[in-house]
This record gives C-alpha cells, sequence and structure tokens, in this order.
C-alpha cells in the first residue's frame, strides 16, 4: 500500500494544511524584554504527568486562525493583568490542545473562564511566567498515551489526572475533530477516548451526524417511520466511531456517552469498541482502569486474530503442500509401492527432495528420486517443478540421457540462482519385472534385497553429474537384473548423511545396508521396513536428522 502524504501510513483527511510546532528558545518573554519570575511549585502547568508543548509561537510564526480557536485570543495589548492568589479561584488543569493549524494551545478548566488561547507574533500568556516546553512530549518510560476526540464548546467534560500501572502519568493529547485526530494518532498512542457526540457532517448542532430535534421544515424533527428508520438512526448514531475505527483499525476505542444513552454505548461496543464510559461520572480512577483494560484487550484480541490467521495459513499451507506430494500411478501393476517422506524444515510436509512412480502403457515400472541443493520453500518449489516435469516427459515416452537432459533445462529455467542443481535417480522396470534401466545424475546408487536378506547396492560406475552442473552433460543408462523376488530401495543423501554417535563418524550408504539386512532378516517389509530404517537412523544421529530425507521402495 503506497505510502499516505501525512507520513503516518493512514490515509489523509480534508482539513487546513499542518504547520509543525518549534520549540521555543528561552522563557516566555513580553515585548519589552522583561522576563516575568520563574513559576511558584504546584501552578497547574503540567496536567495528566504531561510536558505541555511550547504555548508561544515564535515572532515569525503563522497567525493563530480566529475563526478556528475556542475561546478569546489574548495579545500583550489586551491581556489582562495577572490575578492575585485570592483573585485566582481554583487551580487550572492545564493540558496539552493541538490546533487546525498544527499549533499548541492550552485552555483553562477554571470554572466559568474562557478558553485562552497563546498564539501570534506577540501572543503570551497572562499570569505567572512559565519555562519553556519540548516541542514535542516524551514518548519514552513506556507509559501510555490517550488521545481525546472530543468537541465541547461548553468546557464542561473535564479529564481528571491519571496514572498507569507502573504508576507513571498517562499523556493526553486532544483533538477537536477528525482531521486533527488523523494527525495526532502517531504510533505511541495506546488508546483513544472518543465522544460519540462528535460532530462528523454537520456544525455544533449536529451529533454524530444525528438531526437536531429543534426548528421546522425539514431540518425539524424526524419523524417516525418504523424500524427501519430506528435503525438507520441508530447507525447515524454511530457515525463518528465508524470513522475512528477505519482511522485506527489497531487502537484501542473507548467510547464516551451520556448516562441516560446506556444503548448507545453497548451499541459502540458491538461494533467494535472496547468499553463505554457516561461523561458525568468520569473520575481518575474509573478512566485509568479503563484506559488499561481497552489497551490490554485489544491487544489480547489482536493476538488471537494472529493467532487465528496464522492456523489459517498453516492448514492451507499443509492441504497446498499435500497435494503437491505425488501419487503413484501404478495401475495394472503386481509391483508393491511404499514411500516415507520427512522435510527437514521445521512443521514442514515439503522439502527440496522429490519422488514419484508412474506405469507406462507399455507396463515399464517408472520410478524416480531427487535432491535440489537447499532447504528452504524455493527448493521445495523446484522440487516440485522438477517431479512434474519428470512425469509429464515419461509419459510422453521420454527415457534416460534425453529425458535427464530435458530436465536440466527445465532446471535452468527455473531456478534462481546459477549455483542451484539437483542429482537424481531414474529407474525403468520392466514389464516382466526382472529388468530395469538406471540412470544416476550424482545421485547415490538404489539398494537392492533379494531372496534370503540379501541387500547390496546397485552399480554406480556410470553416474553421470547432477542436472544443473555442466551444460552439455550426458547420462548413460545401465542395465540391471534384478530376479524374481526383489526389494529396490531409492533413497536421497539424507538417509545416509546422520551421525553415527557423539563423533563425526557418518553412516554412509555401507551403514544402512546393515540397517536394512537386519531388518528383512527381522520379517520386516514396505512401509514397517522403511519407517524402522529412518527411525534408527535418527536414533543414532541423536535426534532429527537436519537434511531432507525420502525414500521409495518397490517390491516383487
Amino acid at each position: 500500500m503506497p505510502a499516505s502524504g501525512n507520513g503516518s501510513g493512514r490515509p489523509d483527511l480534508p482539513g487546513p494544511p499542518s504547520t509543525a510546532p518549534s520549540a521555543h528558545p528561552g522563557p516566555v518573554t513580553a515585548r519589552d524584554g522583561s522576563r516575568p519570575a520563574d513559576p511558584a511549585p504546584g501552578s497547574g502547568l503540567l496536567a495528566h504527568g504531561t510536558a505541555l508543548r511550547d504555548v508561544t509561537a515564535q515572532a515569525s510564526g503563522p497567525a493563530h486562525d480566529p475563526e478556528n480557536a475556542r475561546g478569546t485570543h489574548i495579545t500583550p495589548q489586551d491581556a489582562p493583568a495577572p490575578p492575585t492568589t485570592s483573585e485566582r479561584g481554583p487551580r487550572p488543569q492545564w493540558r496539552e490542545r493541538e490546533g487546525d493549524q498544527g499549533q499548541s494551545h492550552v485552555r483553562s478548566r477554571e470554572e466559568g473562564a474562557p478558553t485562552r488561547h497563546a498564539s501570534g507574533a506577540d501572543g503570551v500568556l497572562p499570569g505567572p511566567a512559565r519555562p519553556p516546553l519540548p516541542a514535542t512530549p516524551p514518548t519514552g518510560g513506556g507509559s501510555l498515551t490517550l488521545l481525546l476526540i472530543e468537541d465541547d464548546p461548553s468546557g464542561t467534560l473535564s479529564i481528571p489526572e491519571m496514572l498507569d500501572a507502573s504508576g507513571k502519568p498517562i499523556r493526553i493529547r486532544t483533538a477537536r475533530n477528525l482531521t486533527e485526530a488523523s494527525r495526532l494518532l502517531t504510533d505511541d498512542v495506546h488508546c483513544i477516548l472518543l465522544d460519540l457526540n462528535l460532530p462528523t457532517t454537520g456544525g455544533p448542532g449536529t451529533a454524530g451526524g444525528q438531526t437536531a430535534t429543534t426548528g421546522s421544515g425539514s431540518g425539524g424533527g424526524r419523524p417516525d417511520r418504523g424500524e427501519a428508520d430506528a435503525e438507520a438512526a441508530a447507525d447515524d448514531e454511530l457515525t463518528a466511531l465508524h470513522r475512528v475505527l477505519d482511522l485506527a483499525p489497531r487502537h484501542a476505542v473507548l467510547a464516551l456517552t451520556s448516562s441516560e444513552d446506556v444503548e448507545r454505548g453497548t451499541r459502540a461496543v458491538r461494533v467494535g469498541a472496547q468499553d463505554f464510559l457516561f461523561r458525568d461520572e468520569l473520575d481518575g480512577r474509573v478512566l485509568s482502569r479503563a484506559i488499561r483494560y481497552a489497551v490490554e484487550r485489544k491487544r489480547a484480541d489482536a493476538a488471537q486474530r494472529q493467532l487465528a490467521e496464522g492456523r489459517l495459513r498453516a492448514q492451507e499451507n499443509a492441504r497446498l503442500e499435500r497435494g503437491l506430494l505425488p501419487t503413484p500411478l501404478l495401475e495394472g501393476s503386481t509391483l508393491r509401492f511404499a514411500a516415507h517422506y520427512r522435510p527437514g524444515r521445521s512443521r514442514a510436509l515439503l522439502g527440496g527432495d522429490f519422488y514419484d512412480t508412474v506405469r507406462t502403457p507399455d507396463g515399464t515400472v517408472h520410478a524416480m528420486i531427487g535432491d535440489v541443493s537447499g532447504h528452504g520453500p524455493d527448493e521445495a518449489a523446484l522440487g516440485v517443478e522438477l517431479r512434474i516435469a519428470w512425469r509429464a516427459l515419461t509419459l510422453a515416452g521420454l527415457c534416460g540421457d534425453q529425458l535427464l537432459s530435458t530436465l536440466q533445462q527445465v532446471l535452468e529455467h527455473e531456478r534462481d540462482d546459477e549455483e542451484i542443481f539437483a542429482t537424481l535417480c531414474t529407474v525403468d522396470i520392466s514389464a516382466d519385472g526382472r529388468r530395469a534401466g538406471l540412470c544416476l545424475a550424482g545421485h547415490p546408487a538404489p539398494l537392492v534385497t533379494r531372496g534370503g536378506g540379501r541387500a547390496e547396492l546397485l552399480p554406480q560406475d556410470s553416474n553421470g553429474p547432477a542436472l544443473g552442473l555442466l551444460p552439455r552433460a550426458r547420462w548413460p543408462r545401465s542395465q540391471v537384473e534384478l530376479g524374481g523376488e526383489w526389494n529396490l530401495m531409492l533413497y536421497t543423501d539424507g538417509l545416509i548423511e546422520g551421525r553415527v554417535g557423539q563423533g563425526t563418524l557418518r553412516l554412509g550408504q555401507e551403514g544402512m545396508v546393515g540397517l536394512v539386512r537386519e531388518r528383512m532378516r527381522a520379517g520386516l517389509h514396505g512401509e514397517e521396513l522403511l519407517e524402522s530404517t529412518v527411525s534408527r537412523v535418527r536414533d543414532l544421529n541423536g535426534g532429527e536428522l537436519t537434511d531432507d530425507v525420502a525414500v521409495v521402495l518397490l517390491s516383487r
């Protein structure tokens, strides 16, 4: 998804352009150059444990937009004198307020006091001077950050001071509309407190897209048109919530409503909010606990969703890999078939080893086993391609050197790296089952057992190079006599490269022949023989084998 213009990865919402706030280099200074005294302790500059941004714009900064200001714009010429201690009344609660022009605004929560802004070339706050503040609040220490989205012209909504579970103050950011919220919604915001009465399509007289019930004509009360209209009205009341959920799908959301509108809060939770709170019952303890609960519930929901998605992907991958494993085409043949396959990758069903067996219309049974260098999913995919190509070429009548030369062309076109190669062993057994043709491309020779449990390796004097190493290589085909009763085992090097004990000694082909001979004499055949042999190799290795293992057994 292309990055959005706001740099946050979220779609831009329409609104005025943002001007980044700048940090003031020193204390607030009046026009005449005088510097007020330092603030007295407990002056209320910091509320909710957050550092405010510099409330004084630089002399060259843009003037504040009076249409977007809430309250009265104060300049040095008309600023009132600082009130005395007796006149000041209750201590104001200060907090961060982000304006439409990206400037920082500070508003007072004194009873009856208008909202006061500091901006413009000469703007200073009335009252005692305050030290300069950083341009952005600190985000270290792991404390929580709350984004409050509300538009309260009366200023009656008061957010109390709060602490998180570790005792650190919860930082608060305030947005008056969704445009401001989109700018303030950064990665360090943990929770959103949304006033469900936030206007979204109308002015202050509409809440959540709901039409005012006063007036006459089309702007008057909404007529009752049945349950459908009631449901539509309920959806309209949650328009702001729907937009916030679209804007911040990964953030916890708390809905703020009145105590008389419990049903609206319940619907908010139903559509995606983590909880709802009553506007007239807020206190620090309840809100702090609700924020922590919402954040942890959102994290738990996200973890559960990721777990479910991971399980679904694992199931889909398992079905895909299981579908890519070969199904032998031996209809009409008297030969018995068994196979064992174990990829070296953890929790995988398919590795770089591959095998297949088909019977052609003339009665010949063709068997193949191969190994792509490497152990990743790319090698597994290449192995599947080679297996499918081998089956198609075999059914088309190709055999021996012609077939392997064509497979090398497929490998050269499909591999991602010129250093990738594949070893291969092909066997074509005559219709009567007494003879076989053998081609080796850098692969270990098959093992054959005959009557009495006698086990030996087929000759590998005519072994050619692995596929993908030499551009014009040739692979001769040798003829092998099998006899009346036999077991022919094709395998990859993962079976013989396991260690024996704690040292560096490898099992090797001779060690594998000994293991198979012992199990044949014990009366094991087919899948039991393969399972027992691979299990013993794993035990000798002292644990799971690191390489892919594929074994095919044909018996007569």
